[in-house]
């Protein structure tokens, strides 16, 4: 038997659906949004809709942006000779938050992973290889201590190692395992300031 009715329950559905959120969230969500204000619910949705037409990828770095350079790629303030390689915008923003990193970064969007079907061509791995062929000094290593982070990691280190470019990993420090996005900012900067070459 169902608790509520097919719109209640289409709504928790659809928000138990999006990642991090669990049934009872979903549920208390779902009866927060029923009883907002109209106008709040339509800037809501608005906002929603905005953000998912107007928002793509930085043309240099590939992290999310709404415009065609994101802020870190179009500082002159930052040392466009230095780039750290993460998985996604989420570790991205947890190495900004240590406001010490001065280089700029790429996101792959995903690790490789042959036992999900995840390989080299699915990431952003072509279009590291192509920044590379600009005034690059060293490419930080910055994928998640899991076995597919690991595994991108080598690859890359393998493919830029014969152009002369330094290679280098984030120390140890952050845990086997572990992702980046929920590591304390002070763990993170050990292990910026810990890396070592590949």
């Amino acid at each position: 038997m169902e608790l509520y009715s097919g719109h209640i329950n289409k709504l928790i559905e659809e928000l138990a659906a999006l990642p991090g959120i669990g049934s009872k969230s979903a549920q208390r969500l779902a009866f927060h949004l029923i009883n907002m204000p109209e106008a709040k619910v339509q800037r809501l949705t608005k906002t929603i809709l905005d953000a998912k037409e107007n928002i793509c990828y930085c043309k240099e770095c590939y992290t999310l942006t709404d415009k065609e350079v994101c802020p870190v790629c179009a500082s002159e303030r930052r040392n466009h000779k230095l780039i750290m390689v993460v998985e996604n915008a989420r570790d991205l923003a947890a190495y900004e938050k240590t406001g010490r990193y001065e280089g700029v970064y790429h996101v792959l969007h995903g690790a490789i992973s042959p036992m999900l079907g995840v390989g080299p061509g699915d990431i952003k791995l072509k279009e590291l290889i192509e920044r590379l062929h600009g005034d690059v000094e060293e490419v930080i290593i910055a994928t998640n201590s899991s076995l597919e982070g690991e595994t991108t990691a080598m690859y890359i280190s393998k493919m830029i190692k014969p152009s002369g470019i330094k290679v280098t990993r984030i120390a140890s420090g952050v845990p086997v395992g572990g992702d980046l996005e929920y590591i304390d900012e002070v763990t993170l900067l050990r292990a910026l300031e810990g890396r070592v070459e590949l």
